[in-house]
């Protein structure tokens, strides 16, 4: 396992689960009335939307795999209990990439 590849392959999935956010906070009733009336707004947040999510699964299945876990169960998470579940499964993997820092820097003294 490397640690900073799995990091950064945590912070991506974490930024794309931001941009599906903000996709998504385009839709609701503040913005709602500018997104609404174009066909052209709703396809982009659509796409964006949907290729956010992808990335956002993909990542975190590769910084699972990087961790030495199994992906299924972890991108399983993120997509039965969407949207709360990537977030999830986001903290718990950053939290064993950390358990894991510690314990390689305990035994390394």
């Amino acid at each position: 396992m490397n640690p900073s590849s799995a990091q950064r392959a945590l912070v991506d999935s974490a930024l794309a689960l931001a941009v599906a956010c903000a996709a998504l906070a385009l839709l609701l009733p503040p913005l709602a009335n500018a997104s609404l009336h174009s066909v052209m707004r709703n396809v982009a947040v659509g796409l964006v939307v949907t290729l956010a999510m992808l990335l956002h699964w993909a990542f975190l299945g590769l910084a699972a795999r990087r961790m030495g876990l199994r992906v299924v169960p972890w991108v399983g998470l993120a997509l039965l209990l969407f949207p709360v579940g990537g977030a999830a499964a986001l903290i718990l993997l950053v939290g064993l990439v950390q358990a894991r820092q510690v314990q390689a820097t305990a035994l390394a003294r």
